[in-house]
């Protein structure tokens, strides 16, 4: 056995240890999975067994699965770890997250937090040999961002992401993130990030969120109803209605009860 298999990529709970939750250990023993498909020498044979295997449990799984699982919205009173649970970043729910380890601490001025993260990149997010790929830290920046403004009690959305790279971040190397709400101007919100490799600031972005009223956010909803949960929606919608949204902002006659 190589040591292609990263010392998180563990079945049973990830970066946080044994987990009593069968879904959060289904998608950590299929990370170390994916690692050997993307990066090591196996024979035919093998990969056809493992072929075999994994399309017959996919199949039992499917089988007695229901619709699209619940998900609920984040809340600043989780741990930052919780916030996005099924995230392609932070989500321990998610196969494709590494995933990122996120805490909040306390910020530089009195009663402020921010969020602190510790991510371990394996060969399935390689870019130019070696390293991280560039996209992927991008991403990591927009949910570390996304989180501190959440902290900071400025939750709002992507408006724009300014990545500058400073140095080549190593793949299969511990990185301490660090990301802290800047100010706000009306519902124009401002954050920076850093990505270090030991002391070397590796990489660093700035972003622009948007807040986003629960009006508008019904309505980009609803432009992707066709995708979306149903009992999602009416939860949306009924927030929207809660806090006075507007006059064309009414409970739907057919939804569901959230």
């Amino acid at each position: 056995m190589t040591d292609a298999v990263g010392p998180r990529d563990v079945a049973g709970g990830g970066p946080a240890g044994p987990s009593g939750d069968p879904r959060r250990r289904l998608a950590a023993a299929l990370r170390p999975l994916i690692t050997l498909v993307t990066a090591t020498a196996s024979d035919d044979d093998a990969l056809a067994e493992a072929a075999d295997a994994v399309e017959a449990a996919t199949a039992a799984l499917a089988a007695r699965s229901g619709g699209k699982l619940a998900r609920q919205g984040p809340s600043t009173e989780d741990d930052a770890e919780e916030f996005f649970p099924t995230s392609p970043i932070m989500g321990a729910l998610n196969p494709l997250a590494p995933p990122v380890r996120v805490w909040t601490v306390d910020g530089a001025e009195p009663g402020s937090r921010e969020v602190r993260g510790e991510a371990w990149f394996d060969w399935a997010y390689e870019g130019p040999p070696t390293c991280v790929h560039g996209g992927v830290i991008a991403e990591t920046f927009d949910e570390m961002l996304g989180a501190a403004n959440m902290a900071s009690g400025n939750p709002g959305m992507t408006g724009s992401l300014t990545v500058r790279y400073r140095k080549p971040t190593p793949l299969r190397a511990t990185l301490r993130i660090e990301a802290r709400f800047l100010r706000r101007e009306g519902r124009k919100i401002h954050s920076w990030a850093g990505m270090y490799h030991g002391d070397l600031l590796t990489a660093e972005a700035e972003g622009l969120f948007i807040e986003v009223v629960p009006t508008q956010f019904l309505a980009i909803a609803e432009g992707n109803a066709e995708n979306a949960d149903p009992n999602v929606l009416a939860a949306i919608r009924a927030e929207a209605v809660r806090v006075g949204a507007a006059s064309d902002v009414h409970p739907a006659a057919d939804a569901p009860d959230a």
